[in-house]
């Protein structure tokens, strides 16, 4: 079975996580696809196949005879997608042969835009999936499951022997929970790759440093033909602060390996308001710098205004997983050589993001990223090519086949 054929069924299950719930899946709704991954994988081969009560699935492949000393290696995705563009049934759009053109999405009034997406000429000729304009796709990161669980399929069709093969799949990536109850010991590898990037081979092993603020600020209402010297309003701080951010330090005018202050969310009126940001910098000093910023113009806002106006509370979210990474640089080396075994130019990038593996990493698992082949993550212009993928399912049977010996 193709990649890009688990693909289409996958995404027909909804699996949008939930960042306001308080549960463990954020949905109960993953649980449908965990179930399903977890009788296919039985299908395949694996043993120890489960889905605990968190909703992670975990099976194995048993070393080939003769292999039983050879790295234990891991692949992982998530199986939950955004909420955003997530409130109805995905409805998966086959293009074969892209003629690398715009392409209207449905009847949705929206297209696929070379203007917007450059790199859509540089796939012509491919077949393109996308949604029909209305919703997700779900290849984020469905499509990384639907190469993993191939890659498990390939092992066995083709005979290619292998060491220990540990396959995890994980709910609430989307909303920074995938690792919190990953069961690492149980998972049994000494290293593992996340399969949950962009264009095929590309490697990815530094990610940003992440924190969430939440700042609440507390207004003083009276009518306003008596607020002379009194008036506290609420919304009208909330711009002040947001004016005092650096201008060029949002995400619009940012790339590589440049942080970001992104204001996310902001509600309010003169008695109340709340402000919502993600903070975002590859370089853990100036990742710092961010953090000493915000708490520096809450304090200006509580001179200015009295103790109390602005509260500002920051929450650490995960941590570069480069530092963990660079002691065992074989896994980007050999992901590189196994890109070019597949015939793909690797290309090592920052993630403008964090994956699983960043925390993991930080949890005793070493785990990059791969690329899955997709692209436009996130909202309904999201698009992949079946041969993407199909040279990311070589790339990770190339991966197994250089595992085979100890590092």
């Amino acid at each position: 079975m193709k990649a890009y054929e688990r693909l289409i069924e996958y995404v027909k299950i909804a699996t949008p996580s939930d960042e306001n719930s308080e549960t463990h899946p954020t949905s109960q709704c993953q649980f449908e696809l965990a179930t399903r991954l977890a009788e296919e994988l039985k299908t395949l081969g694996a043993v120890d196949v489960r889905v605990d009560d968190h909703c992670y699935v975990y099976g194995k492949l048993p070393a080939s005879a003769g292999y039983e000393d050879s790295t234990r290696l891991g692949f992982i995705a998530h199986m939950d997608t955004v909420s955003d563009f997530a409130d109805h049934p995905v409805v998966p759009v086959i293009h074969p042969e892209y003629d690398g053109e715009d392409l209207a999405l449905g009847t949705s009034g929206r297209t696929l835009e070379n203007s917007v997406f450059p790199h859509l000429s540089g796939l012509k000729g491919r077949t393109l999936i996308t949604s029909d304009g209305t919703t997700i796709l779900g290849a984020d990161d469905k499509a990384g499951i639907a190469e993993i669980m191939t890659m498990a399929e390939e092992l066995e069709r083709q005979g290619i022997p292998h060491g220990q093969i540990s396959i995890g799949f994980t709910p609430d990536e989307e909303v920074g929970q995938g690792a919190d109850f990953f069961d690492v010991p149980g998972f049994d590898a000494e290293f593992a790759y996340t399969v949950d990037g962009g264009p095929e081979g590309e490697i990815e092993y530094e990610n940003f440093n992440a924190a969430g603020a939440k700042i609440t600020i507390t207004g003083f209402n009276v009518h306003p033909g008596s607020s002379k010297d009194t008036m506290i309003n609420a919304a009208q701080v909330a711009c002040e602060i947001q004016c005092m951010l650096p201008e060029q330090e949002n995400p619009r005018y940012t790339e590589g390996y440049e942080g970001f202050f992104h204001l996310t969310g902001m509600s309010g009126d003169v008695a109340r308001a709340e402000m919502e940001y993600i903070i975002r910098d590859h370089d853990a000093d100036k990742f710092a710098e961010k953090e000493a910023l915000l708490r520096h113009i809450a304090d200006e806002m509580n001179r200015k205004y009295g103790e109390g106006t602005v509260a500002l509370e920051i929450r650490e979210q995960y941590r570069n997983m480069a530092e963990k990474i660079r002691p065992c640089f074989h896994l980007i080396e050999n992901a590189q050589e196994a890109a070019r075994r597949a015939g793909i130019e690797p290309k090592v990038v920052p993630i403008r993001g964090g994956t699983d593996g960043a925390r993991l990493s930080y949890m005793g698992l070493p785990c990059p990223n791969l690329g899955t082949g997709g692209y436009a993550y996130h909202g309904p212009y999201e698009h992949i090519t079946a041969e993407g993928m199909d040279l990311t399912v070589e790339l990770l049977l190339e991966l197994v086949k250089l595992y085979g010996e100890r590092v």
